[in-house]
This record gives structure tokens, C-alpha cells and sequence, in this order.
């Protein structure tokens, strides 16, 4: 018999040793975890983030209860000037945004940007001429706006465009606010989803890329080539859909649920304002005070 030669690779096994197996189980692990960076993940991360997918102890409360948690975890931060305090509030922030499951996108933004900032920020004040005050100083502002942003980012992870809209027209609020709020959160993976159809479009239509070029040079020109041609039927597309949006809102009977007391009754019926979310709003309110009293 003569052997078939094949290009198949061969895997590492128990047999080459420990240390070959474990080196092709990490190229593998590391291949897989970049791959799932594509825009199709991005969209679904859009799309679980829009419709609060992924649960969470904010998840299951009524959406004023929400609402006035988010509210008290805005304001206190700003009460107080002291370092350990808003320390304190930005690992109680991080706490609740991953108990909230805000997903891994959100997460990375918010990590890089914080970072991002920090960096220059630093680089600014040394460039400067600034001391250990002024640095005191932009550590307690970074820190602020870090717990408010993982608090927005836990309650609206929490919330979908149904629950939001039915919470801010308990509270009395404008009936356009919550239109907008939830057309919204329905535009923005519909957004993405005909951004990638415009630029798959323009990669089928136009000739290819004749390499990267010096630093990726010619890669990062048609990218942005690409991102500004697509944003005119971009905008186009989207007009469309905001008039089909609007049509089948009023079909529904959007204007007069927000104007009528006895439709706007009838659809806020299901809400339900437990002792549990009270209990929510006590304790979030104790710990603050609590925080702001000691330290």
C-alpha cells in the first residue's frame, strides 16, 4: 500500500509532550477569541444590550424603581469632594455593572476610554507644571464620572425599550421623550446592520486593495473612503425606516396612550411597584448617605 499525503495539519498529542499540546491549545484558544470580533458580534452585543438580554438583579424590577435608583447613584457622587469616598462609589458602580451583565463591549469601551483618558490627562498636567494636588484633583473628577457612567450603563443595560418607555410615561414625562428613547434603541443594530450592508456593496463594487502599503496605509484610505461614501444611503435608509417606524406607532396607538388618561391607564396596567423595589431604593439611599457621612 502506498501512503496518501494529505495537507492536513497535524494537531499535537499527549504523545509529543505536555508543552505541545498546551502551545496548540493556546494558538487555538487565541484564534478563536479574535475571531469573534466582527461586526456581527457587534451587532448582537447592540441588539442584547437594546433589549436588556442578559438578565440581572436590575432586570426584574419595576422600571421607576430603576429609574430612581439610576437618579440617586447620579447625584451622590457629585456631593462629595473626598478621594476615599468616590473611590468607594466607583467600586460599588463596578459591583452593580457587572451584576447587571452589561456584556463584554460596553465593558472594553468604557475600560479603554477611561484609560485613555487618564493617560493624557496625566501627560497634561506633568507637561504643565502640575503637583500632587491638581493630580488629587482630575483623580476625583475621573472617578466621578467613571461611577456615573457604570451606574448609566447598568440601569439602561437593564432596560428595554418597552420597560424604559412605560417608566418615563409613569413618571409624567413628555410623550416624545419616550418615542425617542425607544426609537432609539431600535435604531441603533438596524444602524449598524445597514452600514454593513452598504460597505459589503461598495467591496463587491469596487476593485482590490493593491496591498496595505507602508503601515497599512492603503487599507486605512479605503476604509475611510468606504465609511464616507456609505454615509449618504446610510442616511437615506434610516430616513425610510423612521417613517415606517412612525406609521406603525400610530397604527398602534402611540399618540393617544400618550395623552389620554384613560388609554395611557390601560397601557402602564402591568407595572408594579413592590417592596422589593422599594427595599432597592432604600438601600442604594442608606449607602450613600452612609458613605458621604464617614468619609
Amino acid at each position: 500500500m502506498t501512503a496518501v499525503a494529505t495537507d492536513r495539519p497535524t494537531l499535537p498529542t499527549p504523545a509529543d509532550g505536555p508543552a505541545a499540546a498546551e502551545r496548540g491549545g493556546r494558538r487555538k484558544s487565541v484564534r478563536s477569541g479574535f475571531d469573534r470580533v466582527t461586526v456581527e458580534w457587534v451587532k448582537l452585543e447592540l441588539m442584547r444590550v437594546a433589549y436588556a438580554t442578559r438578565g440581572g438583579f436590575l432586570a426584574r424590577r419595576d422600571p421607576r424603581a430603576v429609574l430612581g435608583w439610576y437618579l440617586v447613584c447620579a447625584v451622590v457622587p457629585w456631593l462629595t469632594y473626598s478621594t476615599p469616598a468616590l473611590a468607594v462609589f466607583f467600586v460599588l458602580a463596578l459591583a452593580c455593572a457587572l451584576a447587571a451583565r452589561i456584556g463584554p463591549l460596553l465593558l472594553g469601551l468604557f475600560t479603554l476610554g477611561l484609560l485613555g483618558q487618564a493617560a493624557y490627562v496625566l501627560v497634561l498636567v506633568f507637561v504643565l507644571g502640575g503637583n500632587a494636588a491638581a493630580i488629587d484633583g482630575l483623580l476625583q473628577i475621573s472617578l466621578k464620572l467613571g461611577a456615573i457612567s457604570l451606574a448609566s450603563m447598568a440601569a439602561f443595560v437593564s432596560l428595554d425599550p418597552e420597560k424604559l418607555s412605560d417608566g418615563l410615561q409613569a413618571l409624567r414625562a413628555p410623550a416624545v421623550l419616550g418615542f425617542g428613547v425607544s426609537y432609539g434603541y431600535r435604531m441603533v443594530p438596524l444602524l449598524i446592520d445597514e452600514f454593513q450592508t452598504i460597505v459589503d456593496g461598495h467591496r463587491l463594487r469596487g476593485a482590490p486593495p493593491r496591498g496595505h502599503g507602508f503601515l497599512g496605509w492603503r487599507t486605512a484610505v479605503r476604509i475611510g473612503t468606504i465609511a464616507v461614501q456609505a454615509f449618504y444611503p446610510l442616511i437615506l435608509n434610516t430616513a425610510k425606516r423612521t417613517r415606517t417606524t412612525v406609521e406603525a406607532l400610530e397604527t398602534r396607538g402611540f399618540s393617544p396612550t400618550g395623552t389620554d388618561d384613560p388609554g395611557r391607564r390601560l397601557r402602564l396596567a402591568h407595572l408594579r411597584f413592590t417592596w422589593a423595589d422599594a427595599t432597592l431604593l432604600l438601600v442604594t439611599l442608606g449607602i450613600g448617605v452612609s458613605v458621604l457621612v464617614l468619609l
